[in-house]
């Protein structure tokens, strides 16, 4: 079953604010470079800054647009941190591994920071990201955390929020507290991911669109990489796209699967503007299916719900969503919805990024199940140092686990939406 990127969403708010951005041509003939970076979003864009960097010749092959996948879609939050806590990393990976993997996720946050700031990336970036306790309970465990995390890591950004406290702030009641992550935030990912793609060809890489790679094979004379219309000779391999990238790896596809996620924007809450995310941070709850929500520049709500598992979305995106927003803000009932839209993100079994060398010469990362805004820049740093023989973050990354999911090749979908469906439901209970 196959996900495919048609371009950037009609429906997306995010396609109507976009920055302007030149459109590129296809590969044509036979080229040659260093290195292919297969996906121009977050992951092969970082890798292609990294290279050019060093001075590596890159060509990057997008199949449809910079920024049209999962990049240019999803909502826009950035998360410190891995993708699972780091409870669980110390008890899958020990407390060096752990302490490593938390330290590679503050250099990206940092080097996040960084890339917006020195390409001069037009992204709106507002600080603080809160997580919101969906269900009764779960204080202690949020005050464990926020010691534990000072106490292990020397991180003191996360502090409490009392539900009355929040309920103020969201302007909804529906949850009983949660805590505020103020090294989070929120941007514009599309804004993001063209402004990485403008650096990148200013540093000298070539970015061809609308350029699907079929395969890749290896040769005498390099890796061959082919394109309906052309080929790239080369001689290390860059695998990225996350829910996109099926098809060009046995090994990614038993590892990583796509899912649908959606999101919608408001009309300009106009006088409701002052009355829901009084704090202007990005919010996320604590369901197994993700609620996210965040106000836009001009005042809408931007808000994430749902998700399916199936290369098609809903028949009316807009109603899909509403029904979830609507449970969290009702007295949005009578608030028109200008945009709607969707897109495939990768995920693996535990949830933790897929980053591995597939062979010697060909790295890939994919599967950041929701996690990519903030990581999947730096992942691609990491991906462009092992091309070039540092291969410390690769193998680091490499042992978190990533299992293949069960029943193969024909009978692993039947078995993933049995599985999330019953996660789903456990959040409607």
């Amino acid at each position: 079953m196959s996900f495919r990127n048609k371009g950037l969403p009609s429906g997306s708010w995010y396609t109507e604010t976009a920055n302007p951005s030149p459109v590129l041509p296809a590969l044509q003939g036979a080229q040659r470079a260093q290195v292919c970076v297969i996906g121009a979003g977050y992951t092969g864009l970082g890798a292609a800054l990294e290279l050019t960097s060093k001075g590596v010749s890159v060509i990057v092959l997008e199949a449809a647009t910079v920024g049209s996948g999962a990049s240019g879609r999803n909502g826009g939050q950035v998360h410190p941190g891995q993708r699972r806590d780091q409870a669980w990393i110390e008890q899958v990976l020990g407390q060096e591994d752990a302490k490593g993997l938390w330290q590679m996720a503050q250099d990206a946050r940092a080097s996040l920071a960084d890339l917006i700031t020195r390409h001069g990336i037009d992204c709106d970036f507002k600080p603080g990201l809160i997580h919101a306790r969906h269900r009764p309970g779960g204080k202690a465990a949020d005050l464990r955390d926020i010691e534990h995390m000072a106490k292990a890591y020397g991180y003191d950004q996360i502090s409490m929020i009392e539900r009355d406290q929040l309920a103020e702030d969201l302007g909804t009641d529906v949850y009983y507290g949660g805590t505020c992550d103020h090294r989070g935030g929120h941007l514009h990912p599309l804004n993001l991911a063209l402004g990485m793609g403008r650096a990148a060809r200013a540093a000298g890489a070539e970015i061809f669109e609308h350029s699907r790679a079929l395969g890749w094979t290896k040769t005498a004379q390099g890796m061959r990489v082919k394109t309906a219309l052309g080929e790239v000779i080369c001689d290390r391999l860059i695998l990225t796209g996350d829910g996109y990238i099926d098809g060009l790896s046995s090994t990614i596809d038993a590892q990583v699967m796509p899912i649908n996620n959606f999101v919608l924007a408001t009309a300009p809450l106009g006088e409701l503007a002052d009355q829901i995310i009084r704090s202007d941070r990005a919010v996320a709850d604590s369901r197994f299916v993700v609620n996210y929500f965040r106000k836009s520049p001009d005042g809408r709500l931007l808000f994430g719900g749902g998700e399916n598992y199936s290369p098609w979305h809903p028949a009316n995106l807009m109603t899909f969503v509403r029904r979830h927003m609507l449970k969290i803000y009702p007295k949005l009932r009578h608030q028109p919805i200008t945009h709607a839209w969707g897109g495939a993100l990768g995920i693996t079994m535990t949830r933790v990024p897929f980053v591995r060398q597939i062979t010697p010469g060909v790295v890939a990362a994919a599967g950041y199940s929701g996690q990519g805004v903030m990581l999947a820049p730096y992942f691609g740093k990491i991906l462009a140092q092992a091309c070039l023989g540092e291969m410390s973050g690769l193998n680091l990354l490499s042992r978190l686990p990533t299992p293949p999911f069960p029943g193969g090749r024909l009978l692993r979908w039947p078995a993933l939406v049995a599985g999330l469906s019953w996660y789903a439901l456990r959040d409607r209970l």
